[in-house]
């Protein structure tokens, strides 16, 4: 060290005066004293005694400062008996430690207060490094002038919020929000430990994770521990009351899963709470996901940095799903001291990027401009070709388009859409020939989409009439009684499967029929007349949810989805129909109407789709969203051939048929018997005529319109299949006349039915798996090929198949996949 660094030393140290010149004090203690500084001052003329360097290993700092200058003897950047290390760029010095950690000091009782609000929220130690991370470090804000960009330290007393960092300019005096004079501040050199913040080691030597204050996700998290989900205990937006202790609040909570925030849709509920299970699109606040180890494996010894960000942006987007979440509007919620701040705005434009590219977040009908793309340049040099414009098609095509992707969409109909297909003209109602009801609208990207729009779901209501032929209800205990006695036969069904292979399996109608003889018979229980048809009503509904008889459909596996996390919640009627999202999905779109696709070549570096006009149109990638039903028939012929592992797995699911009939009449003639229900059931006379209208849907909630839906399952799609719409009207009728017989009911003045097998380019409702299938298939059909051949569709999604989400998600998938490529 150089003399003079060694007299700024004894500055710092001693104050005004020299030793030499303290005053003589008869005292042992102060002879003591003054002897021990002569020797050093001997010391230092003899062999210039070395300035201490930060003891941690690998600290780059040679000459560290203290940031801290709370005690009067704050070594500054001279000497000290220890340097505390916060990061390679902040240490604070031994005496400044004293003066917050020692009784007898000034600062004893101002660090003893933060100790006991970080022990009452928090988990971690409330050590003196925490406190002088989460109290004392200056804050570093970036200029905002689009040609400066440079990072600037505070001084100690000024807070920083989320309003100085979205408007802070280099020179700005803070304490009165006007800018310093002179143009000339951005000038100005950027500290030099400004550019170590992104070298990769500089994270490593971290001693504290970083924990955010006043974090926009502390509503949605209250329940945790604040410091286990990225957010400093010393804050309180954390929610807790004094005094409150953590057990208390997490035993209350049990008891309230679905905790949501004040003036938030109710179905946003982005975080799984303590104790929480089951719950689709849910992450745990507390543990990065699988993909987000993947993608960030830095981050798995301590992922705090990383769930203080993702739960920061997870909760702003569901804070306001109107508009794209860009890095500039994340960076001013980062609050957090010291360099670190740096560090998590870089990181934060990565994770950032990442959940886009997942459809976290940004995702449903947003729509940007060529300037506003939601990934960076790198990822805009790719072409891809979707085939099908349905809901999957038009979500992946919506994802590629926002992030700046090149996308055609051909489509072989002369309408988007797929199976939502809605029909309008009906007075005042809009009747869903396909697809209307949303089952679970909890974090159901639907929901989400109609947030966006601004559109209200009708809530279905759980009242269910069962009405006999003749016109009685059924007493609601025979409709329990059987309901209880089906759903033990299907639980009966899960236990035998247990053990089974794929080999061992056998049709679900036939098990259920098994288990139903061996019931009765080891109970001698005997079922009356009207129990047997309520039973058949069940099976009807059981095959309604499978889109198929009972007899093509796996008892091992025809619930595959059901391991997984299920949408949880309301289910809903979407009252202005599907196509009011698919519709905006597609705005915007490349989207060419009657062009189907006769085959895909991907032999070469580029793939070739040749659709039934002779054109052949080049892409880089290509994503297949056409129904299972054209896959099984080689609808497309593909070159080369798909894989055998492939097609067994097409093959090995069913292609399920509903139909639907709608009617309006002229007056709501079923008002007074259903008594505001939103749907009725029909129990059938007979085991033959069992799903020919088992269900009948009021599909005018405000209860204005007259207008009925019913579907047909199972085999009765098959004794439909070859009247005419006419002669189906007329069986409806037949049955309605049946179920309302104490009244008059009118001929309809208007009225659909369905042909969905009949339709060449669908020829299906949604799929199931068949005996001797399993669940693993829908993941083998989803597979890529050699990364230029996708597939999305909701054939290809396990945890969510036959739904208009479970198609919508797989899109979001699929470009995903494509993006990364």
């Amino acid at each position: 060290m150089s003399t003079g660094r060694v007299r700024t030393k004894k500055k710092a140290c001693s104050s005004d005066q020299s030793p030499d010149n303290l005053p003589v004090r008869s005292s042992g203690r102060q002879v003591k004293k003054k002897a021990a500084e002569a020797a050093a001052d001997d010391d230092d003329e003899a062999s210039e005694k070395k300035y201490r360097k930060c003891e941690k290993a690998g600290c780059t700092a040679t000459c560290p400062v203290c940031f801290a200058s709370a005690a009067e003897r704050c070594a500054k950047n001279g000497y000290t008996s220890r340097w505390y290390h916060l990061s390679c760029g902040e240490h604070f010095c031994n005496e400044c430690f004293d003066h917050y950690y020692r009784s007898h000091k000034d600062g004893y009782e101002k660090y003893t207060a933060w100790k006991r609000i970080w022990t009452s929220n928090g988990k971690s130690e409330p050590s003196p490094k925490a406190f002088m991370a989460d109290q004392q470090l200056p804050y570093w804000v970036q200029c905002t002038k689009p040609d400066c960009g440079k990072w600037r330290q505070l001084t100690k007393e000024i807070q920083l919020t989320p309003q100085i960092a979205k408007t802070y300019r280099c020179g700005m005096k803070l304490n009165n929000s006007t800018k310093t004079e002179g143009s000339d501040q951005c000038s100005m050199p950027e500290d030099l430990r400004v550019a170590e913040v992104s070298d990769h080691w500089w994270y490593s030597m971290l001693i504290l994770p970083p924990l955010l204050k006043d974090s926009v996700a502390a509503p949605f998290l209250a329940a945790y521990y604040p410091d286990c989900v990225g957010m400093s205990p010393s804050c309180t937006s954390t929610n807790r009351l004094p005094g409150e202790s953590n057990l208390v609040k997490l035993e209350h909570l049990k008891s309230v899963p679905n905790l949501t925030v004040a003036g938030m849709n109710k179905y946003f509920q982005p975080f799984y709470q303590p104790n929480e299970c089951g719950k689709a699109l849910c992450v745990r606040p507390d543990v990065m996901e699988l993909d987000e180890l993947y993608e960030f494996p830095e981050y798995s010894r301590d992922p705090t940095m990383y769930l203080a960000l993702r739960n920061l942006i997870l909760a702003l987007w569901y804070t306001n799903c109107k508009e794209a979440l860009t890095p500039q509007k994340c960076i001013h919620h980062i609050i957090v001291r010291g360099l670190v701040r740096i560090r998590c705005v870089q990181e934060m434009e990565r994770i950032l990027y990442f959940m886009t590219r997942k459809g976290l977040i940004n995702t449903g009908l947003l729509s940007v401009g060529p300037d506003q793309y939601l990934l960076p340049k790198e990822y805009h040099s790719k072409s891809v070709i979707i085939v099908g414009a349905g809901a999957a098609g038009l979500a992946a095509a919506r994802q590629l388009h926002n992030f700046g992707i090149k996308v055609i969409i051909l489509e072989a109909k002369d309408r988007i859409g797929g199976r939502v297909w809605d029909d309008k003209t009906f007075t005042g109602v809009t009747v869903g020939r396909g697809a209307q009801i949303v089952n679970g609208c909890v974090n159901n990207p639907v929901a989400l989409m109609c947030e966006q729009l601004g559109i209200k779901m009708h809530k279905l209501g759980e009242k269910c009439d069962l009405i006999q032929e003749g016109g009685r209800i059924t007493d609601p205990t025979i409709d329990k009684r059987m309901d209880f006695h089906f759903n033990a036969i299907l639980d009966v069904v899960s236990e035998w499967r247990k053990d089974k292979t794929q080999h061992q399996d056998v049709p679900l109608g036939e098990k259920i029929q098994e288990i139903y003889k061996a019931f009765i018979q080891e109970s001698g229980i005997q079922f009356s007349e009207l129990e047997e048809k309520v039973l058949q009503f069940h099976l009807s509904n059981l095959e309604y949810a499978c889109g198929s008889n009972l007899s093509q459909v796996s008892a091992r596996s025809w619930d595959h989805n059901e391991f997984f996390a299920q949408f949880a919640g309301d289910h809903t009627l979407l009252t202005v129909g599907y196509s009011t999202v698919i519709e905006k999905l597609a705005e915007g779109l490349d989207i060419r109407l009657n062009f189907p696709v006769q085959s895909i070549d991907y032999s070469g570096e580029e793939v070739h789709v040749t659709t039934a006009d002779g054109t052949v149109w080049t892409t880089q990638k290509v994503l297949v969203t056409v129904p299972l039903a054209l896959l099984q028939k080689n609808a497309i012929q593909f070159n080369p051939p798909l894989s055998e592992k492939k097609i067994k797995a097409i093959n090995s699911l069913g292609a399920g048929v509903i139909e639907k009939i709608a009617l309006q009449f002229p007056y709501r003639f079923w008002d007074s018997k259903i008594q505001g229900a939103d749907f009725f059931g029909h129990v059938p006379p007979n085991s033959s005529q069992r799903g020919l209208f088992s269900v009948f849907y009021d599909m005018d909630p405000e209860g204005k319109e007259s207008i009925l839906m019913s579907v047909v399952t199972g085999d009765a799609v098959v004794t439909i299949k070859n009247l005419d719409d006419q002669q189906v009207l007329q069986q409806c009728m037949t049955v309605l006349r049946e179920l309302f017989k104490e009244q008059e009911v009118p001929d309809p003045v208007k009225f659909f039915v369905t042909r969905w097998s009949n339709d060449p380019w669908l020829q299906m409702a949604y799929s199931f798996v068949k005996t001797g299938g399993s669940g693993e298939a829908y993941d083998i059909i989803a597979e890529d090929i050699q990364g230029k051949v996708f597939f999305a569709g909701e054939a290809t999604n396990r945890h969510f198949p036959q739904t208009v989400t479970g198609a919508y998600l797989s899109g979001v998938r699929e470009a995903s996949k494509i993006a990364a490529f």
